[in-house]
């Protein structure tokens, strides 16, 4: 009878080794969602800088293109009528003003 009622008596309590290992779990959990979070957000982030650098790229190829061709004139003449609002002698622009 004697053994029936000594427990032998660890260093923890079933109690307590139960409640760390639900608590391993559940921060297991929140940092696999929150991994999970990132990766989605570091996704959408190489989706906008993939989409740059694809902009980029058709810019690069179409100067050197332009530099290939060895003519800059009409170069110059596209940058300064739509990059710089430059217009020729003769011709007249009209802006609707009543859009600001």
């Amino acid at each position: 009878m004697r053994h029936e009622k000594q427990r032998k008596k660890g260093l923890f309590s079933r109690g307590l080794v139960k409640l760390v290992a639900v608590a391993v779990i559940i921060g297991c959990g929140v940092l696999i969602a929150a991994t999970q979070k990132d990766c989605a957000e570091k996704e959408e982030q190489m989706k906008l800088i993939q989409t740059k650098i694809d902009a980029y790229e058709t810019e690069n190829a179409e100067l050197q293109r332009v530099l290939d061709s060895d003519d800059l004139n009409a170069y110059m003449e596209k940058v300064a009528l739509e990059e710089r609002g430059y217009a020729y002698p003769d011709e007249r622009r009209f802006y609707d003003t009543t859009r600001d």
